[in-house]
């Protein structure tokens, strides 16, 4: 069936690398992107609520744009802002920190240690 065999191939030359997996938006991002999703989303959703009450208060205190459609689009920007603030509390609650990383570190063996070799320069 061409179906199959077409969404087989496509699975296997986008999805099949489990590294193109594993990056951020599919690899459009590159590898070394380390996202901050959560942080993302809480600063952004706090300027777009900003903004939204900044466009409010321009009808509300100086009379300019009083249309109830205003009020309406300034209310969508608010609550939009406000989804966007909760999925990004969200997303960081559930996420953590990315970039914490545990330490590697190796124990010394104190009884066969000994000090580096020195550099000698060659004349």
């Amino acid at each position: 069936d061409l179906t199959v065999f077409l969404a087989q191939h496509f699975e296997d030359a986008f999805f099949g690398s489990q590294l193109l997996y594993n990056m951020a938006l599919g690899g459009l991002a590159g590898q070394n992107c380390h996202c901050q999703w959560g942080l993302s989303g809480i600063l952004i959703g706090i300027v777009v609520i900003a903004a939204a009450g900044v466009f409010t208060a321009i009808p509300v205190f100086f009379d300019y744009f009083a249309y109830q459609w205003y009020y309406a689009l300034c209310w969508f920007w608010f609550g939009l802002g406000v989804v966007i603030l909760v999925f990004g509390i969200i997303a960081e609650l559930m996420q953590g920190d990315v970039l914490a990383k545990k330490a590697a570190a190796r124990e010394i063996d104190e009884e066969n240690a000994s000090a580096p070799t020195p550099y000698i320069m060659i004349q």
